[in-house]
């Protein structure tokens, strides 16, 4: 089984491929199109130069890796997939060949996260948009909703909502994935050392914390831009 998990940046994207990454029957692959999207748009991202120089920058055989390797005598093959790096003119047809999910957070989350790393971001930056056109390509090329989960419910209640996901993509909830060993890996991104400092020092997912949270006035209409297609989402989201 190969298995998509979509979602923006600033995410707990890390964290759950570090809670697929515990199984023993699961391979996984960090960002495959990050060398791609940055030779592409010239993106102003640390170590850009590098994660270029060192990762696969032809579309056609991330495409042709994702859809065909045999993931070391595993039998899931786990993509952390990031929305924005799934540019527009990129083929959609061979999402159809994976199992595709879907992570949503609230914008507003989003946006207060990014701000600490990086610029003032758009709605593209941030993945919303492309998030949604992605999950209505998938749900036209398969005629069935993939399955949604927002970052909320998983901490607020990791065991119960890794279990629905895992009933959702017909496979068997591991006790594996809820607690891991603390470190970066060999399967994380060269980009890890600028991005991943906290899930570094993680073992599990980290508690749900219900703190009130100020968007910038300058960002409050992405915000709102971002908060109609996250409610869209929010609508299939296991629950």
């Amino acid at each position: 089984m190969r298995i998509a998990m979509w979602s923006g940046p600033r995410n707990i994207s890390t964290a759950m491929m570090r809670a697929w990454e515990n199984r023993l029957d699961t391979v996984v692959i960090d960002e495959p199109f990050y060398p791609f999207f940055l030779q592409e748009t010239n993106a102003k991202h640390p170590a850009a130069k590098e994660i270029i120089e060192s990762g696969e920058t032809d579309w056609h055989k991330v495409v042709a890796d994702l859809t065909g390797r045999q993931s070391e005598g595993r039998p899931i093959f786990y993509q952390k997939q990031m929305t924005h790096h799934l540019l527009p003119r990129l083929d959609r047809a061979w999402l159809a060949s994976l199992t595709n999910c879907f992570l949503i957070r609230d914008p507003a989350r989003v946006i207060t996260s990014y701000t600490k790393k990086n610029h003032e971001p758009t709605a593209e930056e941030i993945g919303f948009p492309q998030q949604l056109e992605i999950f209505e390509t998938v749900r036209r090329l398969t005629n069935r909703t993939p399955p949604v989960i927002d970052a909320d419910d998983v901490l607020r209640d990791p065991k119960s909502l890794l279990k629905k996901l895992c009933a959702a993509l017909g496979v068997k909830f591991d006790p594996a994935m809820l607690s891991w060993p603390p470190g970066l890996r060999d399967t994380d991104g060269i980009w890890a050392k600028h991005w991943y400092g906290e899930v570094e020092q993680s073992t599990s997912f980290q508690p749900y914390r219900d703190s009130p949270l100020e968007v910038p006035a300058g960002l409050r209409e992405v915000e709102v831009h971002c908060r109609k297609i996250y409610d869209q989402l929010y609508a299939d989201r296991l629950s």
